[in-house]
């Protein structure tokens, strides 16, 4: 009798659904689509010919004038380290914006000014045409 049952329950634990899912036939089919993809795949040999120029570059020999900004932490600003009012500061912007060759503008604001302040400076300087402009000194406000 308990050999009975015994067989009875393989063939019950057999007759369960497995439920698994078989990835092989997934896998061949995949593999089969790569395959065809590379084939299909026409080989790119166009080329667009450049023609780079030849010969030496000019030399900058001519050194840009440098006009140093500074703000200080409390919030004078300075021309070439001689401090200004915000009128004098747009009169010497205004003279250096109509030079042919404008001078490089180096602003250099302290961490502990008024953003308006420096918003201020950007702001004429921009007001009055000056194109070459560079905030200095921005490692003192990494934290």
């Amino acid at each position: 009798m308990a050999i009975k049952e015994s067989k009875l329950r393989r063939k019950i634990q057999s007759m369960e659904v497995m439920m698994d899912m078989n990835t092989t036939p997934l896998i061949d089919v995949m593999l089969v689509l790569l395959v065809m993809l590379i084939i299909t795949i026409p080989i790119q040999l166009h080329a667009i010919n450049l023609d780079m120029p030849v010969g030496v570059p000019p030399s900058n020999l001519d050194k840009p004038q440098i006009i140093k900004i500074d703000i200080d932490q409390n919030n004078v600003v300075y021309w070439q380290g001689s401090s200004v009012t915000p009128e004098v500061l747009a009169k010497d912007m205004a003279e250096i914006a109509q030079q042919s060759f404008q001078p490089e503008v180096h602003l250099r604001p302290n961490k502990n000014c008024k953003y308006s302040v420096f918003a201020n400076v950007l702001a004429t300087s921009k007001r009055m045409g000056l194109t070459k402009i560079a905030v200095i000194g921005s490692e003192q406000f990494i934290q």
